[in-house]
C-alpha cells in the first residue's frame, strides 16, 4: 500500500453531489502516520447547514412513501458495494486515521453488522394488531420515520460509527445529515459516493463537515428531530443537554474507563495475550478499550505484571504501511503531548512506571503522532491517570484484595461504559455480571463490544439519553409510533350518541 502525498480538497455531499464550501474557512486533515497534510476539509458555516437541512426536507416525503422492501433493496446495494471496493476503503482509514490494516478491515466487518441489521427493516417495522377490542373497533399500530436526523461521529471509528448510527435510520425512511468529525472526513466522503451509486435518491443523505458552528446548528435547528453522538463525556453531556432542550431525541455516547478483572485461577498467559489487544489496539483509541487491569490477590498481580512486562516490550509501533507492526500513531500532535502529560503526572502522583511508551524508536525517524505501549503499575483511585478517560496507549494496573473490592471500585467510577471479568470460576462470574453497575459486560472476552443486532450503549455518564447506538432499540429510536383504531359500519346500520368515555364493554 503507498501512501497518497497529494493534498485534496474536500467539500460536503449534498443533494447527491461533493459540493465545495463556502465558508473560507477550513481545517487540516493529516495522515498521523506521517505527520503530513492530507487534505483541507472546509467547516460549514450556519447557513450551509441551514441549506442541507432544506434539501433534506424536500427529499423526505418521497423516501418515506417509498415501500421500506424498495429502501432496503437501495441498502443491500450499498452493502456489496463497500465489500467491492473494500480495499479502496481500507487505505482512506489508514491514510487518514493511522490505523493499520487489519484493524481497518476489523472495523469495516463490524460496520457492515449495521447495515446488515437495517436489512432486516421489514421484519423490524412490524407494528401490531387487535381485533375487536370492543364495538367491532380494530386497533392496530405502525412504526414511521421521524423526519430529517442527525448524527455526529467520532474520529476513532470513521466507517464502523458512521454506519452504526445512519444505515437504520435510512432503512426506515428518514433523512439522514451525517457530520463526521473533521479529522476523518475522507471515509464519510466515499461511502456517500457508494449510497449514490446504490441508488440512494438525492437528499436522503447529506454529508456536512464542519466544527462547533455546524453541530450547534444540527442542535438548535427545528427540522432535526434527532441527534446521534459519539464522543467525549463532557461533549455528550452538552449534546444532550442543548440537543434536549430544543425539543429533540437524542442519544450521546461518551467516554468509557473499561476494566479488566483477573481472578487468581485465571490463565494468566491467555489473560495477557487478551489484554495486549484489548488494551493497545488501535493505539488505544477505542471508547471499548480495556484502560485499567485488576488483579486480585498480590501474587496474582506480580505474576501478571511480569507476564505482561515482556510481551509489551515486544510489540510493535509504526505506520500500516508495515505488516509487521501492532498499532499505530495517536490522531494529532495535540493528542500525543496530552497522553504524555497524563503518563508525566501519574508518576508525580506515585504510579509505577512498568513500560515506558514516550519515545518509542519510530518517533525518531518520523514525524508521525507514534507513542509506545506503556504500563503503569499500583494506580489509586483517585489519581487523574485512573480517573480520567485517556485515548492513549497508557494503560494501568490497579491492585485489589478481591472481587468485592474490584466490583466496589468499579460501581463508584462515573463511567461505566464496558467491563470484563477472566476467570474458570462460575460462581466468580455470577456474581461479577450480577453485580456490576455497567452497561456491556464481557466474562473471558477481552472487548465486549456487542454484535450488531444486541444493543450497544454503557450506563452513568458513558451515555446520555435513552438511545443506543445499534440493535433493536435503535430501530425505536428513529422512529414514532402510530396507533389507529378504525370501525366500519355496515350499510344502514344505526347509531346513536354517546358520551361515557370509550370503553370495551361493547
Amino acid at each position: 500500500m503507498v501512501m497518497n502525498t497529494e493534498v485534496k480538497e474536500l467539500g460536503h455531499f449534498i443533494n447527491g453531489k461533493i459540493v465545495a464550501g463556502t465558508s473560507g474557512h477550513f481545517s487540516d486533515v493529516f495522515n498521523p502516520s506521517t505527520g503530513a497534510v492530507i487534505a483541507h476539509v472546509p467547516l460549514a458555516t450556519k447557513e450551509e447547514v441551514q441549506s442541507a437541512i432544506m434539501t433534506a426536507q424536500a427529499a423526505f416525503p418521497a423516501w418515506r412513501a417509498l415501500s421500506v422492501g424498495k429502501r432496503v433493496e437501495i441498502v443491500m446495494k450499498f452493502r456489496q458495494l463497500m465489500t467491492e471496493r473494500i480495499d479502496e476503503l481500507i487505505a482512506i482509514i489508514c491514510t487518514e486515521s493511522g490505523k493499520t490494516v487489519e484493524d481497518a478491515k476489523g472495523e469495516i466487518t463490524r460496520g457492515l453488522e449495521s447495515v446488515d441489521l437495517a436489512i432486516n427493516a421489514p421484519h423490524l417495522l412490524k407494528g401490531e394488531h387487535s381485533v375487536n377490542v370492543g364495538g367491532n373497533i380494530n386497533a392496530y399500530s405502525t412504526k414511521v420515520p421521524l423526519g430529517i436526523v442527525a448524527a455526529i461521529s467520532p474520529f476513532n471509528f470513521p466507517v464502523m460509527v458512521p454506519l452504526a448510527m445512519t444505515c437504520m435510520a435510512v432503512a426506515v425512511g428518514n433523512c439522514v445529515i451525517l457530520k463526521p468529525s473533521e479529522r476523518v472526513p475522507c471515509s464519510a466522503l466515499f461511502f456517500s459516493e457508494l449510497w449514490k451509486e446504490a441508488g440512494l435518491p438525492d437528499g436522503v443523505w447529506t454529508v456536512i463537515n464542519g466544527d462547533k458552528d455546524a453541530v450547534n446548528e444540527l442542535l438548535e435547528n427545528p427540522a432535526i428531530k434527532a441527534i446521534s453522538f459519539v464522543g467525549s463525556t463532557p461533549v455528550a453531556e452538552h449534546i444532550y443537554k442543548t440537543g434536549s432542550s430544543y425539543g429533540k431525541r437524542v442519544t450521546a455516547l461518551g467516554g468509557g474507563k473499561n476494566n479488566m478483572i483477573v481472578m487468581p485461577d485465571a490463565d494468566l498467559e491467555q489473560v495477557a495475550n487478551a489484554f495486549l489487544g484489548a488494551a493497545y489496539g488501535a493505539a488505544s483509541q477505542r471508547c471499548m478499550a480495556i484502560s485499567t487491569i485488576m488483579p486480585v490477590g498480590e501474587d496474582t498481580a506480580n505474576n501478571l505484571v511480569k507476564v505482561l512486562a515482556d510481551k509489551i516490550s515486544k510489540l510493535k509501533v509504526g505506520p500500516y504501511t508495515d505488516p509487521a507492526v501492532d498499532f499505530g500513531p495517536v490522531i494529532t500532535k495535540q493528542s500525543k503531548d496530552a497522553i504524555i502529560g497524563y503518563i508525566d503526572r501519574s508518576l508525580d502522583e506515585g504510579a509505577t512506571l512498568v513500560c515506558d511508551g514516550r519515545n518509542p524508536n519510530i518517533a525518531e525517524i518520523s514525524k508521525g503522532f507514534y507513542l509506545g505501549p506503556t504500563l503503569l503499575d499500583n494506580v489509586k483511585p483517585g489519581m487523574e491517570i485512573y480517573e480520567q478517560e485517556v485515548f492513549g496507549p497508557v494503560r494501568n494496573v490497579v491492585r485489589v484484595d478481591s472481587l468485592e473490592e474490584a466490583i466496589e471500585l468499579i460501581n463508584a467510577h462515573e463511567l461505566g461504559n464496558g467491563v470484563t471479568i477472566f476467570t474458570n470460576n462460575g460462581a466468580a462470574a455470577r456474581k461479577f455480571t450480577s453485580e456490576i453497575d455497567v452497561g456491556m459486560v464481557g466474562v473471558n472476552v477481552p472487548i465486549p463490544i456487542p454484535v450488531g443486532y444486541h444493543n450497544f450503549a454503557g450506563w452513568k455518564r458513558s451515555r446520555f439519553g435513552e438511545g443506543h447506538m445499534f440493535g433493536p432499540e435503535h430501530v425505536r429510536f428513529f422512529t414514532k409510533t402510530k396507533t389507529i383504531s378504525e370501525k366500519w359500519f355496515e350499510e344502514n346500520s344505526e347509531s346513536v350518541s354517546t358520551f361515557a368515555f370509550p370503553s370495551n364493554n361493547d
